[in-house]
């Protein structure tokens, strides 16, 4: 992965602590609001990343295409981190704006034209802010997308936090742990949650009732990865998504949605994690499967809309 200190590039993957336990660096750059001004922001995303798959979704949903340009990175990520095009690295972004910038280089990152540098890198909160603070320039109007809506919103977060720890982010810490223990607790605890998440999803057809919400889309994107890279890669192998019911029809449900089909590139994610990831597979070897039934039909439609 690499990190930046003191404005100094670092290559190799980040150490997991003397219990064996990954634990994930915080993001520094974090302005709280947008101006809703076209061309004042640039969107750095990897198809691969779920995080930065959450601010692509919710950009297609509210139609903000035109107001926010995109740049993708390639999935492929080695020794110099990711890789905007030849000669081009992400770091160079982060370091543009702050030449002394110590942390991890992630993505997605929402750079600021005007000011020149960059806004936020962390996806929660960008993710709101498209909702919230650049509606006016959302040309859709039509999607059953409600985002977060201030009747809403305080059910959101906390949906969005129950679900981070054990799932979003449950999924690396079983991954990336370096200890039988460390695994085994990261492991259980993603397992536990899936189990309470799909007894819900049996009783409503999304996160937070009946309605598609910002909750919804920070769980699709952790769920589309699931079989594809976790269950193996991960080694998150109690059970397959597709072995729940209702979470697996939520997943085919938010997929074949057509806003947000054309933000899920398969090939790019199994692409990122097995190559990318020689801590966890050495020898870069991309498995030609799993095939995904995505486009299956679903019944989640008997909750209504």
């Amino acid at each position: 992965m690499g990190r930046m200190v003191d404005g100094q590039w670092q290559s190799g993957w980040a150490k997991p602590g003397t219990s064996g336990a990954f634990v994930r660096g915080t993001t520094k750059f974090r302005d709280k609001s947008l101006v809703p001004e076209l061309g004042r922001y640039h969107l750095y995303v990897s198809y691969a990343c779920p995080w930065a798959h959450r601010t692509l979704i919710v950009r297609a949903l509210r139609g903000l295409e035109e107001a926010l340009p995109v740049t993708v990175v390639d999935p492929k990520m080695g020794l110099d981190g990711w890789v905007i095009s030849e000669g081009k690295l992400l770091r160079d972004v982060y370091l543009a704006a702050d030449p002394k910038f110590t942390g991890h280089v992630t993505v997605p990152v929402l750079w600021d034209e005007k000011r020149k540098t960059i806004a936020n890198n962390e996806s929660r909160e960008l993710i709101r802010m498209f909702d919230t603070d650049l509606e006016p320039l959302a040309k859709n109007k039509t999607s059953d997308y409600v985002g977060a809506p201030p009747e809403l919103r305080a059910r959101i977060d906390e949906t969005l936090t129950a679900i981070y720890e054990p799932v979003n982010n449950g999924v690396y810490r079983a991954g990336f742990a370096s200890s039988q223990g460390a695994y085994e607790e990261a492991c259980r605890g993603v397992f536990e949650a899936l189990d309470h998440w799909n007894g819900v999803l049996g009783k409503q057809r999304f996160m937070c009732g009946d309605v598609m919400t910002e909750a919804d889309v920070a769980m699709f994107t952790t769920c589309l990865r699931f079989d594809l890279v976790y269950y193996a890669h991960f080694k998150c192998n109690i059970r397959r998504m597709q072995d729940y019911p209702n979470l697996w029809g939520f997943v085919r449900d938010m997929y074949q949605r057509p806003e947000i089909k054309p933000t899920c590139n398969l090939d790019h994610i199994k692409t990122h994690y097995y190559w990318s990831q020689e801590n966890v597979n050495p020898t870069r070897i991309v498995p030609l499967g799993p095939t995904l039934p995505l486009d299956e039909p679903h019944d989640r439609a008997r909750f209504g809309s």
